[in-house]
């Protein structure tokens, strides 16, 4: 574990913002007695402050800020300390309106909302790293100081013409020639061809939205330019506290689908980040769907951030009550605030840290859920479901600097094909579903606690047993001599549906297609089948028949031995399910999209042959109930927790220490609905 955070503590507070409260001081004073009673020990300042800590361009007035860090030293209070780039000041946009961005129309926007700035403006950057130094002069060797939290959320995109410009110099730097660019973007087609490089534009409704590689290089080159601009950002910090990490909070996992975040590739932003920390709001007790599957999704996107650099990670933001953005904005059943928090540190994470610990007066986010309520102050519900998370954290105080057991098991993603698939003018665009692919993947995996990566295609492949490759429709030849490789050398790989089917640049593979990716799985695909929603085919496959829906590639064997066939339509008794051996390993191809009960099936066998299920000293009763390990070298935690509104018992095979009420326990134990264990084990 590299964790370069200097404490020894989980860390438990969250954003406050007291720029809105400067002319009630007493509220100040209140707010950090409440805070000491919640057993928050951090408190992330700055966010959006930029008008009062730059009133007028120039003039500056930190005065306000010191007071804060002051009291929180008092008090013994470590401090995130934010730059305030998500939000420019009014003075700002109305001298250098270059700095708001443009829409895809061409159209500039006026002063207002959040992130509504453009990460090429020369104006802008200067100007944040101008703020950002007189941060670092002043407040860089404070002893509080633990890290920076640089801006907040990035995403979007601007289309002004210093944006433009700069994506014809990426496009330009990376095909060289027109003539690469005319073949990487087919500009035979329709009659596209570039004779300029001044002819290269981003995609536009006012233009082209139907050139495949130019919408992937205007993704690819979004996530660069926001990259480019963070590096800005904290150049200064940089030079000025070198000891001090730095932090941006990604964001992902909101309903309904809990998706990744779709604008920018975090796996290659992460590799600028000190540390990993994301926004995470579930929204529980959804009226569509269990608590356990909600689970199991908000394990993944916290298992993606902390494989983003496979270390522990931060929680930056999350609500003790509801929101005031979902769909319906739903308050946490009791129990529920201690069991996704604690679910969060089990994955991973080194801090339950909140959107905001004093809820807004006014504004767009006035009814979010916060620490301390306007109406109820340090009496509410959600302020005492704080306080038992804060004793928690103190309870587990040994278990930090641990990490989360190394996986067996890794599923890849990629951001390149992510958005190339979501773009395909082809199957079905409402039921693609990658990231729900990868979900329904992952489930098994889950119920069983066995541990799980989200990999790069850059990551290495010999760390596992299982690697899972669903959808993969973009895929290099590099990548998939990567994976004969990795199955040649013992490896274990599961392919799908959809894969191999065009390169990086978006163009079809011809004739045989990938030569090595038809090698590793030893199949030919003839073709796709595309069902519509109502229709559904079937396959047999361990003497059992499942569902089959959606998709149903049509393949041959070349080497593979086949386990499962269809039992339907033209293509009926040919492969579904396949297995080649290949060197010292297996390469399996699950043709056909299937329901969970095939998956758990098929998962279940590799599980038993591969030892994948790890020996766990709790025997639990049922699948709702998730125990992930955390440990170091002489120490594991077991985090048992209950995703169900009904109690329940698990059975612990060997005497262990039960953390929260320090005493060693043995055999049957009750567990409360939503409710939470933590058991140790000396190794």
């Amino acid at each position: 574990m590299s964790n370069p955070l200097k404490t020894t503590e989980f860390l438990h507070g969250g954003d406050y913002n007291p720029d809105q409260w400067l002319d009630q001081p007493e509220v100040i004073k209140q707010d950090f007695k409440a805070f000491k009673a919640a057993k928050l020990n951090t408190v992330t300042l700055g966010i959006f402050a930029w008008d009062k800590l730059e009133p007028a361009e120039g003039q500056y007035d930190f005065s306000w800020l010191d007071q804060i860090f002051d009291r929180a030293e008092a008090q013994g209070t470590k401090i995130i300390l934010s730059t305030p780039s998500g939000a420019r000041p009014r003075w700002l946009a109305e001298k250098y309106p270059e700095v708001l961005r443009v829409n895809e129309h061409g159209q500039r926007n006026q002063f207002g909302e959040r992130h509504n700035h453009c990460y090429t403006s020369p104006v802008y950057r200067e100007k944040v790293q101008m703020i950002n130094q007189k941060l670092a002069e002043r407040y860089g060797q404070r002893p509080s100081l633990l890290l920076w939290h640089i801006s907040n959320e990035y995403g979007g995109a601007c289309y002004c013409d210093l944006c433009q410009q700069a994506f014809r110099h990426w496009v330009q730097k990376k095909y060289q020639t027109l003539t690469n660019l005319n073949h990487a973007y087919c500009g035979a087609f329709w009659s596209h061809d570039y004779t300029s490089w001044d002819q290269v534009q981003a995609p536009s409704p006012l233009g082209d939205t139907n050139v495949m590689g130019l919408n992937l290089d205007w993704h690819r080159f979004v996530t660069d330019r926001t990259i480019d601009f963070f590096d800005n950002e904290i150049k200064p910090l940089r030079a000025l506290t070198p000891n001090i990490p730095v932090t941006a909070n990604f964001m992902g996992g909101n309903p309904s689908e809990s998706h990744v975040f779709y604008d920018l590739d975090y796996q290659k932003f992460a590799k600028h980040v000190d540390i990993v920390s994301w926004d995470s709001y579930p929204n529980w007790s959804n009226g569509y769907e269990s608590t356990a599957h909600l689970a199991m999704k908000t394990a993944l996107m916290n298992d993606v951030m902390r494989s983003l650099k496979h270390d522990n990670y931060l929680i930056m933001e999350s609500t003790p009550s509801q929101v005031n953005w979902h769909p319906y904005n739903r308050a946490k059943r009791p129990g529920m605030h201690e069991m996704g928090s604690l679910q969060q540190v089990a994955h991973g994470a080194d801090s339950v840290l909140y959107f905001q610990l004093h809820q807004s007066l006014g504004a767009s986010e006035m009814f979010h859920g916060a620490v301390i309520a306007n109406h109820r102050g340090s009496n509410s519900r959600a302020f005492k479901d704080v306080q038992k998370v804060g004793q928690d954290l103190q309870s587990l105080q040994a278990a930090h600097g641990t990490t989360r057991t190394a996986a067996k098991v890794a599923i890849v993603f990629d951001y390149d094909n992510m958005w190339g698939l979501d773009d395909a003018r082809n199957y079905a665009n409402e039921t693609k579903k990658y990231w729900r692919t990868i979900q329904e993947h992952y489930q098994y995996f889950w119920k069983h606690d066995i541990p799980v990566e989200i990999i790069a295609t850059t990551d290495d492949l010999t760390a596992y047993d299982l690697v899972i490759d669903p959808m993969h429709f973009m895929m290099s030849a590099q990548f998939a001599t990567k994976l004969k490789a990795y199955v040649q050398q013992g490896g274990h790989l599961i392919g799908t549906y959809i894969t191999g089917v065009v390169d990086h640049d978006f163009l079809a593979y011809q004739g045989d297609g990938l030569a090595d990716l038809e090698a590793t799985y030893g199949i030919k695909v003839q073709e796709t089948d595309t069902l519509y929603p109502q229709q559904h085919n079937a396959l047999t496959a361990y003497h059992q028949a499942y569902q089959v829906n959606d998709y149903c590639d049509v393949v041959e064997t070349t080497t593979a031995q086949v386990l499962g066939t269809y039992q339907k339509d033209f293509y009926a008794g040919t492969p579904a399910v396949t297995v080649n051996q290949l060197g010292q390993g297996a390469a399996y191809y699950l043709a056909a999209r299937t329901d969970t009960d095939f998956l758990d099936a098929f998962y279940e066998r590799l599980a038993t042959s591969l030892a994948l299920k790890p020996a766990l000293p709790v025997i639990k009763a049922n699948a709702k109930v998730s125990i992930q390990v955390r440990e170091n070298a002489t120490t594991r935690y077991y985090f048992v927790i209950n995703f169900s509104h009904r109690p329940t018992t698990v059975t612990l095979e060997v005497p262990l220490r039960q953390i929260f009420e320090n005493q060693v326990v043995s055999g049957k134990q009750d567990l409360a609905s939503y409710g939470v264990q933590v058991y140790m084990m000396n190794k």
